[in-house]
């Protein structure tokens, strides 16, 4: 059986370097080492566990992408990168070419645009029976199918949950195809995306309910009572705003197919 491997190498070594105390991972010069070690651990755990036949990550490569172009408050609310997480990604990318596996950035887009399209590409033309996408963004929750379940991590990087279509629906009270819906309706703090004030994922579950999906609750908008649906009117331009932004890209250009992350053999030396 096929298995794709997918990993959002940002997301996760992020993770991996707040789950860690840096003063205890660094080189003789002084280079810390807790993001490459904890990604790299999980890595391996991930690839025991799974044991997928093709493997790919991600990675972010600035800030500047057409999402920022749209919504110039995008991800603002992020702090600066901490100087001990500097140089990591680049020994991650050295990492990542001794195990042999492949890693994309696209200029332009996230990470998870990427993971997107892989994923899309795996699943309607490469014929892969399965995918698997590790990330700590919940926009990957949008992808999560019958074919596709998204490993998020919920406890540093040492603990992934499956998040499935029942896992998902479980959690939000909506399917993951309207995921983004949701999510446009709460917001999502992590990208400084503000959220309808006053609704909470079980008011925007019932709406999506109600409604059948965003462009339902838009349709009704004048019929929804209280506060709440003062305050969906008030904002409806943020909540659209929202679903443009939270929604990821299938078809980025890349450089390789899902048939160039075949797993290889890893160079021990």
């Amino acid at each position: 059986m096929s298995r794709l491997l997918l990993l959002d190498g940002h997301s996760l070594a992020y993770r991996a370097f707040f789950a860690l105390p840096s003063e205890n991972f660094s080189t003789s010069t002084g280079q810390h080492t807790n993001a490459v070690y904890g990604f790299t651990s999980m890595l391996i755990n991930v690839l025991r566990d799974e044991a997928p036949t093709h493997v790919g990550v991600a990675f972010d490569i600035s800030r500047q992408t057409f999402r920022l172009a749209e919504y110039s408050a995008y991800k603002a609310g992020r702090s600066a990168t901490p100087d001990e997480f500097k140089g990591q990604i680049s020994l991650l990318h050295e990492v990542l070419d001794a195990l042999c596996i492949r890693y994309v950035e696209v200029d332009g887009f996230e990470a998870d645009d990427v993971l997107a399209t892989l994923t899309t590409e795996a699943i309607d033309q490469a014929g892969i029976d399965e995918v698997l996408v590790c990330s700590g963004d919940r926009d990957a929750f949008q992808l999560v199918s019958d074919r596709v379940t998204v490993l998020y991590p919920v406890k540093g990087v040492s603990e992934l949950a499956r998040m499935t279509p029942a896992a998902v629906e479980k959690k939000y009270g909506v399917p993951p195809g309207l995921y983004s819906d949701l999510a446009a309706l709460v917001g999502e703090s992590s990208d400084n995306l503000p959220g309808v004030p006053g609704v909470g994922p079980k008011t925007a579950a019932k709406w999506i309910q109600q409604y059948g999906d965003l462009t339902g609750v838009v349709a009704h908008v004048t019929e929804i009572k209280g506060k709440a649906g003062e305050s969906l009117r008030d904002n409806l331009d943020g909540v659209l705003r929202n679903r443009r932004l939270n929604q990821l890209v299938l078809d980025v250009s890349l450089d390789l197919t899902v048939d160039d992350l075949e797993r290889r053999t890893w160079d021990r030396e």
